[in-house]
């Protein structure tokens, strides 16, 4: 017995300290989604939108059993499908993205933010939570409509592939979606602000929800056998899917970026996103044509939707506000440029875009018929970057001329960066016609940003010659140079003044 006692009470200790499976993962579970689940289920806008959602499922089940019971066999599976499918949609792909934003915009218009961040939780585990706790929400909408249309493979005309791949794309633009809606959460801090945001927001999810259901129609319609001898279609729907992943990503890691304090390297997250997406991008770009060896048009397309994305990008990048982490300062090296500062910014968004032309060159060089009437494709790839770097950081230039803070704040030279944009693709082909010459003169739209990259592109058959020429590329990139140069010299002078004051 006391053997029995001994080896008993030394055995008891090491069953306490293992816990069970259930409170290894109550551990690991963010709080936060207990919270916001409870909170949201109880609340009116899921009863009231869970009702109605199930009622109308309710009434076309009805419709489609009276319509069985009248036709015989039935092949009406693929409308009544789109049918149930209108009705998860319409939550989905606007209330619980909504919902999560009215979420998130809530804590921080009534100052509730600072007390989950003293939780300790941090930016990123507070949105993974949000998140997360609406997708939950999200399931149980979906686990509600799901016997209904599985219902409708049972009606004919609809196979159980069709709807598994309607659900996935459905499910992947859903997850998008929320992301995107907790990122607008946090883009404005003033009540002007936040009503615009609102607005656009409300417009945003409106024309997401007519496209989900226009793609949802689309593939129910067509089917899984159709469209898997697609090849273009398939093409398409895998960079879809790697647009919303990667955009996706790089939207999380911006909002957690402006809740963070500023005393925190706030920046890596982003700026980390931003580059591995451009990287990855490339590498994938890379594998399609060593497999499918795309024309130099192609090579033309990537350049210039890499660039504009990398500009529309970067002028958000560029335009952080200088001396708020002054803590960093000491770790801070020409080469992190990761780190907080408009500077590093600025310099991290010029060398992806000389990555992304000598990858879009590459690409070129690899492609089918370079050396025929598409050579012009060339200087349309290498003059692209040339007007994304010159008209990145004219706006830091003009912005930092007045010595004004007001008039170099980020919000200012952000609109100036579009402005001066729709400016110089306006003014030269208005001085043209007033100089009794072509709209699209090369020399008058030598710096438009529109009219010169098609000109670069444009090729004269009857000179068997590109109509630009070698020369002039070289002239925008020396002027892209010399701006990127004093734009970069304007923004070290304005963090050594804003880290001294």
């Amino acid at each position: 017995m006391s053997a029995l006692a001994t080896d008993t009470a030394g055995t008891a200790p090491r069953e306490e300290a293992r816990p069970g499976l259930l409170e290894r993962l109550g551990d690991r579970l963010n709080p936060l989604v207990v919270k916001e689940v409870r909170q949201g289920v109880r609340s009116r806008v899921f009863w009231v939108s869970f009702g109605l959602m199930l009622l109308a499922c309710f009434i076309l089940s009805l419709v489609a059993y009276v319509s069985t019971r009248d036709g015989g066999s039935s092949i009406r599976g693929q409308g009544f499908f789109f049918g149930f499918f209108v009705c998860l949609g319409m939550v989905h792909f606007f209330i619980i993205p909504y919902s999560a934003y009215r979420s998130l915009a809530r804590e921080r218009e009534d100052e509730t933010w600072v007390l989950l961040i003293l939780t300790g939780l941090g930016p990123r585990r507070i949105l993974r939570g949000k998140v997360a706790s609406f997708l939950v929400q999200a399931g149980l909408y979906a686990s509600a409509v799901g016997p209904f249309l599985l219902f409708s493979y049972y009606l004919n005309g609809i196979d159980l592939p069709t709807i598994l791949v309607v659900l996935g794309l459905g499910a992947s633009w859903l997850l998008f979606l929320t992301v995107v809606a907790v990122c607008a959460a946090t883009l404005a801090d003033g009540r002007m602000g936040r009503a615009l945001v609102h607005l656009v927001l409300l417009g945003t999810l409106g024309l997401s929800l007519m496209y989900g259901l226009m793609a949802a129609f689309f593939l129910s319609e067509q089917g899984y056998r159709s469209i898997a001898r697609d090849d273009e279609f398939l093409a398409g729907t895998c960079g879809f899917l790697w647009a919303m992943l990667t955009y996706g990503w790089l939207l999380f890691e911006t909002a957690a970026a402006r809740l963070s304090l500023s005393t925190e390297n706030y920046t890596w997250g982003p700026r980390l996103a931003l580059t591995l997406q451009l990287m990855l991008s490339g590498v994938l770009l890379l594998a399609l044509w060593l497999t499918e060896d795309p024309s130099t048009g192609a090579a033309e397309a990537v350049s210039v939707l890499g660039c504009l994305h990398l500009a529309l990008t970067g002028i958000f990048v560029a335009t952080d506000v200088d001396g708020q982490a002054r803590a960093l300062r000491a770790g801070t090296r020409p080469w992190s440029l990761l780190r907080p500062g408009a500077v590093r910014g600025f310099r991290l968004v010029v060398l992806l875009l000389l990555f992304w032309t000598g990858w879009c060159a590459g690409l070129f060089f690899l492609s089918e018929e370079r050396f025929s009437a598409s050579s012009p494709h060339l200087l349309s790839v290498l003059a692209v970057p040339a007007y994304a770097i010159l008209f990145l950081s004219l706006p830091l230039v003009v912005g930092r001329l007045p010595r004004s803070d007001r008039l170099a704040s980020p919000a200012v030279v952000r609109v100036l960066f579009f402005a001066l944009v729709g400016l110089a693709g306006a003014l030269p082909p208005l001085l043209a016609v007033l100089f009794d010459q072509s709209m699209d003169d090369p020399l008058f739209n030598l710096l438009n940003p529109f009219i010169g990259v098609e000109n670069f592109s444009d090729y004269d058959y009857s000179l068997d010659e590109p109509e630009m020429d070698p020369g002039l590329l070289a002239f925008v990139w020396g002027v892209a140079a010399l701006v990127a140069f004093v734009a970069d010299r304007a923004l070290v002078a304005r963090e050594r003044r804003a880290h001294a004051s």
